[in-house]
């Protein structure tokens, strides 16, 4: 008998609800509606535009109970936003967008307490402004009111479940992403939030991948003229369900998550909490069945939709295909940026920073919007390939292949260019990982797949993957020792 999952999959950009269905033999995915995730500017701060997601995510639940209806509900978004519950259960405001200026300063502050390596050793997560401890230690010290009002604190899916059930949980791979749980106990780090004088109460029982948040609401199930279904927590945090899509059967593996953000990375049984692995950028989140995600976030198709975006303004429409095609046409090894470098993690007016850049670091400045194009594509493959050296070093493992994994995988050159980067085979796909591997969570779960490795099996027969063959590799190897030299000074 066949079950159908509703996954909605929030991206940082973009949201869409697809119908995940499973026959007994094959995997399937439909999408039923699609919608876009714009911030808003709201009393001084970047937020999310809750109401219209919420509105949205209804207007999907009416498509899928239209085409047919569905067994369950399970949903993922990007990490470390949330939003405040008060007393009367209400949202006390939109949740501030991760973007927002507002933790400016913040970890300087919390270092006071803990520095950046006493952070890292607890949580095993790498500091980065925009994560919630820092969003947390911003209200607690400049907006007393904002959360010493609140009850309960819910992540972003956590919170969309709760409007869904009226249950309040929090999942454990988004809460990872916090850097307030204790990465050996995988619980809610008490001492940590005890000493930066966050309220407990707010912190909710923690929920493993598989469990249920609750049933949908009787209003709800009334609104829709539907039966009771319950509503899943997948790896509700989206990079821990684009991993379980990873179509393998390796036990050590290496994954190319293809995002706005970009995250390359390996699946592990423990955290990796080390001096070596902080000073190389590398974070360690919560996946599934209790493994750690070893990853690097690298800022990915970010520096190519601002810059599509920033010539769009100045009123030249270029397709993502028209920019890939001039980048290929441009000479190589010209010049790099550091895709990590903060210069690049605000939007506006991308190209201009590059050249920025470029300019800093004493290299020829990229003038057309070819050659801006193919800085960018040759700097984001030889950080895939300085990433995998990394990491395979960290761990002691090599790794036979690169698996790109989302929507990023779509694009031809950059799967071809970190195949030769990398020196390995790039097997790219499948394209939506991050809503199947939600739909696989809860379709486990549920008992109709009997386990991951088997899911995993049914994706490699699924045919959802290109392979890209290194050829040309010897070419990058000087490209790749002066990449590193820029990134390393």
């Amino acid at each position: 008998m066949s079950k159908t999952i509703l996954v909605f999959d929030f991206g940082a950009s973009s949201a869409r609800a697809m119908l995940c269905k499973y026959d007994g033999e094959r995997i399937s995915l439909e999408e039923i509606h699609r919608f876009e995730n714009r911030p808003i500017t709201e009393n001084g701060h970047l937020r999310w535009d809750i109401d219209e997601l919420w509105e949205q995510m209804k207007i999907g639940i009416s498509f899928g109970v239209f085409n047919g209806g569905f067994d369950a509900i399970s949903i993922d978004t990007w990490g470390v936003d949330f939003g405040l519950i008060g007393k009367d259960g209400e949202l006390l405001e939109k949740p501030v967008h991760y973007r927002d200026e507002r933790t400016e300063g913040m970890p300087e502050e919390v270092y006071e307490k803990f520095s950046a390596k006493e952070l890292f050793m607890l949580s095993g997560i790498q500091p980065m402004n925009i994560n919630t401890i820092f969003q947390l230690h911003y209200l607690a010290q400049h907006e007393k009111n904002s959360i010493f009002r609140a009850e309960k604190l819910l992540m972003m899916p956590d919170l969309f479940a709760y409007l869904l059930t009226g249950e309040a949980r929090n999942e454990y791979t988004e809460a990872t992403t916090s850097q307030l749980i204790d990465c050996k106990a995988r619980g809610w780090n008490v001492k940590l939030i005890e000493a930066l004088e966050l309220p407990k109460r707010i912190f909710c029982p923690i929920i493993q991948p598989g469990e249920v948040y609750g049933t949908l609401k009787p209003e709800l199930c009334e609104e829709f003229r539907i039966e009771p279904v319950p509503v899943y927590a997948c790896c509700s945090h989206d990079t821990a369900s684009a991993v379980m899509a990873v179509p393998t059967t390796d036990e050590h593996f290496a994954f190319l998550s293809c995002g706005t953000w970009t995250l390359f990375g390996t699946e592990l049984r423990h955290a990796v909490v080390t001096e070596e692995a902080l000073e190389t950028g590398l974070t360690n989140e919560g996946g599934y069945g209790g493994t750690t995600t070893l990853l690097k976030n690298i800022m990915g198709l970010w520096l190519i939709q601002e810059t599509r975006r920033y010539y769009k303004k100045q009123g030249e429409e270029y397709s993502f295909a028209d920019l890939e095609r001039m980048a290929e046409e441009c000479e190589p090894f010209v010049s790099f940026i550091d895709p990590n470098d903060p210069l690049f993690a605000s939007p506006e007016d991308m190209p201009l920073k590059i050249q920025e850049f470029c300019r800093r670091t004493s290299q020829p400045v990229p003038k057309t919007a070819g050659e801006i194009m193919r800085c960018i594509y040759q700097s984001l493959a030889c950080e895939f390939a300085l990433t995998l050296k990394k990491i395979s070093r960290l761990t002691g493992f090599d790794y036979k292949c690169v698996h790109m994994i989302g929507g990023g995988t779509k694009d031809k050159l950059l799967c071809r260019l970190t195949a030769q980067a990398t020196g390995l085979t790039a097997v790219a796909g499948p394209v939506e990982a991050t809503a199947l591997g939600n739909g696989i969570c809860t379709l486990v779960a549920s008992g109709e797949i009997e386990s991951l490795s088997r899911a995993r099996e049914i994706i490699i027969s699924s045919g959802l993957t290109v392979s890209y063959e290194p050829d040309g590799h010897e070419k990058w190897l000087p490209a790749l020792e002066r990449y590193a030299k820029l990134v390393n000074n």
